[in-house]
């Protein structure tokens, strides 16, 4: 299994191409802006894109699915709540295979109704705007939700600690963490009770 992330747009996005390198297919996630870059790197390491998958719906996320789509001829997939054109919609638990990579399905609302993150072969999560290294993302958007949201990031800062954490925005002072780093030094994960979280945001908000 390989990872390619890829800066993209004016707003630091992170678009991602996870691809099995045996058999040479792979998934984009989150296409948005800068598409040429991705296509580029498909057709110098001669991968297929099975699949375009969103970790969650909002513009800045899904603005080339199309485009992409219509090349590569790859399948959308989003999860169930998202009410945006997809061919797949996918729960909670879920495996999506791509040869030998498995991706499983970790639903995590509260940036977004719609909202996962993807665990690739239990050595990385690919998190979108739920996890930032160092923060979160925001809970003040139309379908956020600070309470469900804190749930989500109890469920990722439970998972194993070595797995390689991959945002959706280049935020944090690397592009990259793990669970242990982030359950370690990041502040929004260490708060004691969910009470305490929730007045946080509120008074942040």
């Amino acid at each position: 299994m390989n990872i390619a992330q890829i800066p993209v747009g004016n707003m630091q996005n992170f678009s991602y191409v996870i691809f099995d390198e045996k058999n040479n297919i792979g998934a984009i996630i989150d296409p948005s802006w800068d598409l040429e870059k991705i296509l580029d790197f498909l057709d110098r390491n001669k991968i297929s894109g099975k699949y375009v998958i969103n970790t969650h719906t909002h513009f800045d996320h899904v603005l080339g699915n199309d485009q992409i789509a219509e090349i590569t001829r790859a399948q959308i997939i989003q999860h169930e709540k998202s009410t945006n054109r997809k061919d797949k919609s996918v729960h909670d638990g879920e495996i999506i295979r791509i040869g030998d990579v498995q991706l499983e399905v970790m639903y995590t609302p509260g940036h977004s109704e719609d909202s996962i993150c993807l665990i690739a072969n239990k050595e990385a999560i690919i998190t979108g705007d739920t996890l930032f290294v160092g923060n979160i993302g925001r809970v003040d958007l139309p379908g956020s939700s600070p309470d469900k949201m804190y749930y989500s990031l109890s469920k990722v800062a439970s998972l194993d600690g070595s797995l390689v954490v991959y945002p959706g925005h280049n935020y944090g002072i690397t592009p990259t963490s793990t669970i242990l780093n982030e359950r370690t030094n990041n502040p929004m994960l260490n708060f004691k009770t969910k009470e305490a979280f929730l007045k946080y945001m509120v008074n942040e908000g």
